[in-house]
């Protein structure tokens, strides 16, 4: 996928810099649910699997979160920092019922919406239905409406493309709204702490940092090939995030890039005969999946979290499309062999398949540096 075009002088009167909102919800599980049971309100919410299902936290309030626990946590070590955690189970049809209610004020606005998640959207608004120049008086109008009809608040970042607008939403949360300019877009990435930019895991943010790479400032004295060097294809992403560059547009019509399933277990599969029953009942599921989404892939990935929640992936890509629980099922069960689950027995277990059918490439998009309203 293209990361920058060079525009020259004489292109750039023709183009129009882009106008990008990221909304995110606050806590939007939890918030939902402090929302609908007022005796939650004020109070640390998880939701997820309780400690007794040694089930994983989904999503954590505000209240919460001050205890150290977050998503993906294990209920137990959740509820050994907070005695006094509240643990609910998901209600993802009630979840489901709001995000498309926040979705269509969205569409109020504009047409090219994104959604990320069920709590999440890239909104372009250089051309918007309201006719308004100030992408940021939208953004203030689309958190005032999502208040007044769901009683949940959100925050949103604004600026000229998704990375800085997917940034500038998390800076002032919960309830925040940021903007970042796009003369000030350089100098605010350069102080930005290397884990805070997007598309930089906990495990690539160390190894940044054991490089001395701390800071916006500091990766940006990397070259684009001493990154691509060191992290592969997508240090060239790096080298144009650190100068605030991103071409990608907003993509109304998201491809899906993979269909999966997966199911955590209350007690380990140890023997092998269980793990591969588990596998056909999740291929099952999978297949089903795949129908109602008229398409299929030719790349099926098992995933296998251990007993003591190490977490690994095998893959494997066919010259044709897998359509049948069988061949996931044997498929599946060849890669299991070559994990350690066998000594370390699972406590998790899923399939997925990408290189979908319907795939397809995003097209390229030109960004301009100019005056932004």
């Amino acid at each position: 996928m293209p990361l920058s075009t060079q525009i020259t002088p004489s292109t750039q009167s023709s183009q129009r810099v882009r106008k990008i909102i990221h909304v995110d919800m606050d806590a939007f599980f939890a918030s939902v649910e402090q929302r609908d049971n007022p005796e939650y309100r004020g109070k640390p919410v998880a939701v997820g699997g309780s400690p007794d299902q040694r089930g994983v936290v989904a999503a954590a309030s505000y209240e919460a979160r001050q205890y150290g626990i977050h998503s993906a946590m294990p209920s137990r070590t959740a509820i050994q920092k907070c005695p006094q955690l509240i643990f609910v189970r998901p209600r993802f049809d009630a979840y489901k019922a709001v995000s498309e209610m926040i979705r269509e004020i969205f569409y109020r606005y504009t047409d090219l919406v994104e959604p990320l998640s069920l709590d999440e959207a890239y909104l372009d608004v250089t051309e918007n239905k309201k006719g308004s120049p100030s992408a940021t008086l939208i953004a203030r109008e689309i958190k005032a409406a999502i208040l007044e009809e769901t009683g949940l608040t959100a925050s949103a970042g604004v600026s000229i493309n998704k990375f800085l607008a997917k940034t500038a939403s998390g800076i002032n949360k919960p309830n925040g709204l940021y903007l970042i300019l796009p003369d000030k877009a350089e100098a605010f990435v350069e102080t930005l702490p290397i884990h805070k930019f997007y598309g930089i895991g906990d495990v690539t943010a160390q190894k940044m940092r054991d490089l001395g790479v701390h800071t916006g400032a500091d990766l940006k004295q990397w070259s684009e090939n001493d990154l691509l060097k060191k992290f592969g294809k997508v240090g060239s992403y790096y080298y144009h995030i650190v100068r605030g560059q991103d071409d990608r547009p907003v993509m109304p019509n998201r491809v899906r890039k993979s269909i999966g399933t997966e199911e955590s277990y209350a007690h380990d599969l140890i023997e092998r005969h269980s793990m591969i029953v588990a596998l056909e009942e999740i291929a099952a599921d999978l297949k089903r999946r795949v129908e109602r989404s008229e398409t299929s892939g030719r790349t099926l990935t098992l995933k296998v979290k251990y007993a003591d929640y190490q977490q690994v992936t095998r893959s494997r890509t066919l010259t044709e499309s897998i359509y049948s629980a069988d061949e996931m099922v044997k498929i599946a069960i060849e890669l299991m062999d070559t994990t350690e689950v066998a000594q370390k027995h699972a406590r998790l277990l899923g399939l997925s398949l990408s290189n979908l059918d319907c795939e397809r490439e995003e097209p390229e998009y030109v960004q301009l540096m100019i005056d932004f309203s």
